[in-house]
């Protein structure tokens, strides 16, 4: 997994997204549900790129994140991103292994 920490890491990472399907995961560092979610996603096993921000040590990313995407700000919050859009994303208890993989199976 890959940390995004600054917007120009963000913009990189929404390019891509118009190669393949990436995951872009926002957690908070100080939320229990956030740590639980970052767990499962982490876990996930899966070809598809995963990166994720930390919002409260990158607050302009998960911003631009939220400009970008037009989708309001959650923590935790999970996208599946495809041609620089959203296609698909969970936040809180909605962040676990067998929704991340039904989205890959739907969407990818």
């Amino acid at each position: 997994m890959k940390e995004i920490r600054v917007v120009n890491e963000w913009r990189d990472v929404l390019e891509q997204s118009r190669e393949q399907p990436v995951f872009v995961l926002k957690h908070s560092a100080t939320c229990p549900i956030s740590a639980s979610a970052y767990r499962e996603f982490k876990a996930f096993e899966t070809d598809l790129e995963k990166n994720y921000l930390i919002v409260q040590d990158s607050r302009s990313v998960s911003n631009e994140i939220e400009d970008d995407l037009g989708i309001q700000h959650q923590s935790p919050q999970l996208f599946l991103l495809k041609d620089g859009k959203a296609i698909w994303q969970a936040t809180h208890y909605e962040i676990n292994k067998g929704k991340i993989k039904n989205a890959v199976e739907d969407f990818c």
